[in-house]
């Protein structure tokens, strides 16, 4: 891996209606993506990367942060920001998503409000922060249009080198 900017890993991938299990996660594809998602941050650690960022959304942003704060158990170094886009993110969601987000948003070291309300570009805005601050960016996706592929299409307009995952089939 080529770090140029500052050893900092940021995370883009689909949230649970994009994905072919949807909110199973004991469905074995599910479990096989989350291992590649924990091999790809150890990878980015091994190349010396401390520092990750998470969008804090429902499915693959969780599974991401999951396995960073795992890491963080092994490696007391690691550091997990939340890059999250409004202050009313996780409002609508069911509670035991809530208590996950806010489990994990408890977890963090940092967090970074973007937008205090709800605005059709906060996302955006988050997902621009990411990239932004990242010399590396992990994506799963499916190469569909939206948000995930506006967010690897940006970060490659800015060089950044980009680790895709394939969603398991």
């Amino acid at each position: 891996m080529d770090i140029t900017r500052g050893a900092v890993c940021a995370f883009t991938g689909h949230r649970p209606e994009k994905l072919p299990w949807r909110y199973d996660e004991r469905d074995l594809r599910c479990v096989e993506l989350k291992r590649r998602i924990e091999d790809a941050v150890r990878a980015v650690y091994e190349a010396g990367v401390r520092h990750y960022i998470c969008g804090m959304a429902k499915g693959c942003d969780m599974y991401f942060a999951e396995s960073v704060i795992a890491l963080r158990d092994e490696w007391p170094d690691v550091k997990l920001e939340a890059a999250v886009p409004c202050e009313t993110q996780s409002a609508a969601w069911t509670p035991q998503e809530r208590e996950r987000y806010y489990y994990i948003l408890h977890q963090c070291d940092r967090q970074t409000l973007v937008s205090r309300e709800y605005t059709p570009e906060c996302m955006l805005r988050r997902n621009r922060y990411m990239v932004d601050s990242a010399s590396i960016l992990i994506a799963v996706y499916d190469f569909k249009p939206g948000g995930t592929m506006q967010t690897v299409n940006y970060a490659r307009s800015l060089g950044l080198e980009i680790i895709e995952i394939q969603i398991p089939e």
